[in-house]
């Protein structure tokens, strides 16, 4: 079997509850928070959590690197002010080490926001838009490689989620992803994961398989497969290109089965997390075997 498929499971009680989570409902890959993701900070991980996080781990029989972290909601690395952006860079660093304190080697994250309000019948609407997003970028890229720096002793890299492109949000554009890689010094610690939702209505097609090679040959030219290090597998509410993230349940939106056929049969999806982020969770086991019935 060359495909892990799991589900951002619960970590309620304790991170080592994760994998039991991930067990009972037959998943070889799963997604988790280290801590509350809508804190800023947390105790630190005890000894006894981190041992019962490794045997649980080791009975579930999934090896780390089909283990998807996700930092917290919280965390913006291209805020644009200053107290807020130093808030996010030392929680970022901070989620880092909770990864490479549980044996785990990538951290997904949402690569942030520049926040400016620019109104629509500015003349200068574009050029504005413009300036800030690649300020933002910038600003992304400088957060990485402040954050590699301070964790030199690790081998966790840095996974970039791309984003719907609600709002201010970057990350939507497979150009914004390759910006901030181009700018990252030690690209041997950084990569990408790809949403299938947020790829969609970020106006990217998968629905066909024209449209899906198109798209994943993009990704290919753009920023290059090597980097691709996980997946969020999700149908999606909104349509082609609305830029609204609002995840369905498989075969319930706007995608249909055959994107995630073509998923589950792409070797370039080979050997890493696929994890769902659908919104049933009482679905979740029947959507793991459901993928894993498409593959040919």
């Amino acid at each position: 079997m060359t495909k892990f498929v799991g589900a951002h499971v619960s970590a309620s009680g304790g991170v080592d509850n994760a994998p039991l989570n991930a067990m009972a409902i037959g998943a070889k890959a799963f997604a988790l928070f280290t801590k509350n993701q809508r804190q800023w900070v947390a105790k630190p991980l005890e000894i006894k959590t981190i041992d019962a996080f490794h045997a649980n781990l080791e009975a579930s029989g999934i090896l780390p690197k089909h283990i998807l972290p996700h930092d917290s909601y919280l965390i913006n690395l291209g805020h644009p002010e200053a107290e807020k952006l130093e808030k996010s860079r030392t929680a970022f660093i901070d989620e880092l080490e909770r990864c490479r304190i549980l044996g785990l080697d990538r951290l997904n994250f949402h690569p942030g926001s520049h926040l400016t309000k620019i109104p629509k019948k500015d003349p200068e609407y574009d050029e504005k838009l413009l300036e800030a997003e690649l300020h933002c970028l910038d600003v992304i890229a400088d957060s990485l490689n402040r954050a590699i720096e301070a964790t030199k002793d690790s081998n966790v890299k840095l996974v970039i989620e791309n984003t719907a492109g609600q709002g201010s949000n970057l990350g939507y554009r497979f150009e914004h992803l390759a910006h901030i890689i181009d700018k990252v010094e030690d690209k041997s610690r950084v990569g990408v994961c790809l949403d299938t939702c947020h790829t969609f209505v970020a106006g990217y097609d998968l629905r066909t398989r024209e449209t899906y090679q198109e798209t994943m040959d993009a990704f290919e030219r753009i920023v290059g497969s090597k980097y691709l290090m996980g997946m969020h597998i999700n149908d999606s509410k909104p349509k082609l290109g609305s830029r609204v993230d609002r995840h369905a349940s498989l075969g319930q939106g706007e995608l249909d089965w055959d994107t995630f056929r073509f998923i589950m049969n792409d070797p370039r999806m080979d050997d890493i997390p696929l994890v769902l982020e659908t919104i049933d969770e009482s679905l979740w086991a029947q959507e793991i075997s459901a993928l894993y019935a498409l593959i040919e």
